[in-house]
């Protein structure tokens, strides 16, 4: 048997999914057209949900708990439920030895994101979380170019994701199951996207300022804030300023860009239109550009199916999960 037949006849993963609604269903699709593992069953407290979401992949069970989830013998987990759970739920996935696939945040607090990855690294499995902008193509050819030295070193980072609207589930609101309001829900992509980009340099200093529909927000139990302002230093000295809303007055539907300036130059990526999902990427030298990424593209479901290929592929414990607990200790300092 060569081993074109032994690649033929080896079992593809089985994957389960927790939590369907509008952002678990979008990443069961990607991974259902995918090809790349089977979706095997799906979990949702809402009936309907699941039955809607197994019209996606014919031939998929419902199961009525996450432990009937595991009784089916799945090799992954995709997560997609109220913040609150994530911590725990990927921790009892990964102690069974299932691999996990997380939206973000992946716990509310540095310390529950920890346990997680010690969780996946004492299994050694395949750990994953929903930090989608880092697959559009316009971040990927901006960090390329940074990297290698088109900007020269950058002093300075512009983080801005206001949001016209708010979430439309309460849990969002409820300071206990969301562990936070715009910086841990937009705020932790743009915080991630600047570390991931600069190649993870400590941050040395964090100030910041939160507000709730105007009001200065005393502490971080107290409610959850709607807008967000801080300012990170990085240890290589990097300025890094960071602006984040829900229901801004922004006069369009969102306003996203991460912009970088170096001695060299300087680059930004941009929604289009106050779009959600059409972006911009640009390189600049003075008042000209170099436009690097542009729309359409469709970007939403590639950060779970490059997850999905990777397990596939037998892959185990990757240590760059360690960099999800950076990132959630830099929002911790930003809620003070």
């Amino acid at each position: 048997m060569n081993d074109q037949t032994l690649q033929k006849a080896a079992p593809r993963p089985r994957i389960g999914f927790l939590g369907v609604g509008w952002i678990g269903r979008n990443r069961m699709e990607a991974i259902a057209r995918s090809g790349t593992v089977d979706v095997a069953a799906v979990s949702d407290p809402v009936p309907a949900a699941a039955d809607e979401a197994r019209k996606l992949a014919p031939g998929c069970e419902r199961a009525d708990s996450l432990d009937a989830l595991f009784e089916l013998g799945l090799d992954g987990l995709v997560i997609a439920t109220p913040s609150a759970f994530h911590a725990e739920q990927s921790v009892r996935a990964l102690e069974r030895g299932v691999a996990v696939f997380c939206q973000k945040p992946l716990g509310r607090s540095a310390e529950e994101t920890k346990r997680v990855v010690e969780a996946a690294r004492a299994a050694d499995r395949l750990l994953g979380v929903d930090l989608s902008y880092r697959f559009t193509t316009g971040m990927r050819r901006l960090r390329e170019r940074i990297h290698g030295g088109a900007l020269g070193d950058i002093y300075a980072v512009n983080l801005v994701f206001h949001n016209a609207y708010g979430p439309d589930k309460a849990w969002f609101y409820d300071p206990r199951l969301a562990g936070g309001g715009c910086v841990m829900d937009l705020g932790i992509h743009l915080v991630d996207l600047a570390l991931w980009v600069l190649g993870f340099p400590d941050v040395r200093r964090v100030s910041s300022q939160l507000f709730t529909q105007g009001r200065p927000l005393g502490g971080r139990g107290e409610a959850v804030e709607d807008f967000a302002a801080a300012q990170l230093e990085l240890a290589n000295g990097t300025a890094v300023q960071l602006a984040c809303s829900w229901k801004l007055p922004a006069g369009c539907d969102a306003v996203i860009e991460v912009s970088f300036y170096g001695t060299k130059g300087g680059a930004a990526f941009r929604n289009v239109n106050g779009s959600f999902y059409d972006f911009t990427a640009d390189l600049f030298w003075g008042t000209s550009r170099e436009r690097l990424a542009e729309p359409p593209e469709a970007w939403g479901g590639r950060a779970v199916v490059d997850w999905a290929t990777h397990l596939a592929q037998g892959a185990r414990f990757d240590p760059e999960s360690e960099r999800l607990i950076q990132v959630a200790g830099a929002l911790d300092r930003i809620y003070g």
